[in-house]
């Protein structure tokens, strides 16, 4: 049966202002890091997909490596555009990343404009696009020039296979020297994608958030719910069809401890007294004071992104629960 989107979609999601360009992106985002990779269910993709989009989320945000194996969330992504969701192509925020291991040899990652452009033409043609509305470096890479990794993003907006530049996992230091290079060219960029969490609030103490209001580059967070941590999952221990039991890359079961345990069953007793899942709240914070343009979110089934929406109506923070939040994050180091 063809698909046909929600006509109330519109009304059951906020979008903020990214930075201070003119595009908008939905309070929440849907993140394609896991489960539509090659071994994932199609149908289950496309479902999720599809609920996404019927709450009003507009933005779907991909990388060339996304996986496994890598390109094929992009091929998955690209034949539900072809079969379902291609009549919405102008509703919806599309964004890609070049930058870690995607192919063999040394023009197969890192920051070279040799990779990214040649990238960028690769995920266009996995999704079946012309161009994207974003395109980012996806990590500094520390042997190519700032520069040089800026013009290539400014060329591949200019060629008209984005619309937007962006970067991700970009410090305060390298962020700043981005920022200047692509204003000097006249590029549009408007969005830095950083780790951001409860229990990693690094942009915080690097600076990279601050600078972000000021400067009027928008930001939008990954991992919001710590590889899961911030989760009911791990409230109880290890469940056995975890993350950590199926891979271990990103969370270690040694992160796991005792401490981590407490604090997060204490953090628990504060989103059950606002009335939220652990992870609901996890997400809330994260745009609890505006700086944060959007929360990427990931799924394994559509339920999960139905709970996830509930938040963007409930975003706002008493003193006190800030405070007990900040106490509580700061309780286990490691």
């Amino acid at each position: 049966m063809k698909y046909h989107a929600d006509e109330e979609r519109y009304n059951r999601m906020k979008y903020h202002r990214c930075g201070k360009s003119g595009l908008k992106l939905p309070a929440v985002s849907l993140g394609l890091w896991h489960n539509f990779g090659t071994m994932d269910d199609f149908e289950t993709m496309r479902q999720m997909c599809f609920t996404a989009f019927d709450l009003g989320i507009t933005h779907f945000d991909l990388a060339n490596n996304y996986g496994p194996l890598p390109g094929s969330a992009e091929t998955n992504f690209g034949k539900i555009l072809k079969e379902d969701l291609g009549s919405y192509r102008d509703e919806m925020i599309i964004s890609t990343k070049a930058g870690y291991d995607m192919w063999e040899g040394p023009y197969g990652s890192g920051g070279s404009r040799k990779y990214l452009l040649a990238s960028l033409d690769q995920s266009l043609q996995r999704m079946g696009l012309e161009y994207v509305d974003i395109f980012y470096h996806h990590c500094v890479d520390p042997e190519t020039p700032v520069e040089e990794s800026m013009m290539a993003l400014d060329a591949a907006v200019k060629q008209g296979k984005a619309l937007y530049a962006g970067i991700s996992n970009y410090d305060l230091e390298h962020a700043m020297q981005a920022m200047e290079i692509l204003k000097e060219l006249k590029c549009p960029f408007v969005i830095n994608q950083i780790r951001y969490s409860i229990l990693d609030r690094w942009i915080e103490n690097d600076g990279l958030k601050t600078f972000a209001n000021k400067s009027g580059c928008g930001l939008i967070a990954f991992s919001p719910l710590a590889q899961g941590l911030l989760s009911d999952r791990y409230l109880h221990g290890i469940p056995e069809d975890s993350r950590i039991r199926k891979s271990g890359r990103f969370l270690k079961e040694s992160a796991v401890t005792k401490e981590r345990l407490e604090q997060l069953e204490a953090l628990n007793e504060v989103a059950k007294e606002r009335g939220q899942t652990l992870a609901q709240m996890a997400l809330s914070w994260v745009l609890r004071d505006g700086d944060v343009t959007s929360v990427l979110i990931g799924a394994s089934k559509p339920e999960q992104i139905r709970e996830n929406v509930k938040i963007v109506e409930k975003t706002e923070f008493s003193e006190e629960e800030l405070r007990r939040i900040d106490e509580l994050s700061k309780a286990v180091t490691k």
